[in-house]
């Protein structure tokens, strides 16, 4: 009933670009430190990129300059936009939702594969 879906993963050549969307359904929830996270196969998760409710934005340095993380909370949605792609992003990327005392929200994945 409140869950977080990813979409907007797929594959793409090195250089591309790709748009993922998070949404979250129910009235009830909303998300707050939005958050994405990405695993490459045998790696540990690792965020990427965050952005509050405020509009306060970080990004990992290997992103940066790349990625753009935005939402809209009339929506309830986040997206990261993706430029300038390169092999070495290729991994499963995770919608999440943080704020410290309360529970996170995970989305289920969507995977990104950027080919040389």
């Amino acid at each position: 009933q409140v869950q977080l879906v990813e979409s907007g993963g797929g594959l793409v050549q090195s250089g591309g670009s790709l748009t993922l969307s998070c949404a979250a359904s129910g009235s009830i929830f909303r998300i707050e430190t939005a958050a994405w996270h990405r695993q490459a196969p045998g790696k540990q998760r690792e965020l990427v990129a965050s952005m509050t409710r405020g509009g306060n934005t970080k990004y990992s340095d290997s992103v940066k300059g790349r990625f753009t993380i935005s939402r809209d909370n009339a929506k309830n949605t986040v997206y990261l936009q993706m430029n300038s792609l390169k092999p070495e992003d290729t991994a499963v990327y995770y919608c999440a939702s943080h704020k410290v005392g309360l529970n996170d929200y995970w989305g289920q994945g969507t995977q990104v594969t950027v080919s040389s």
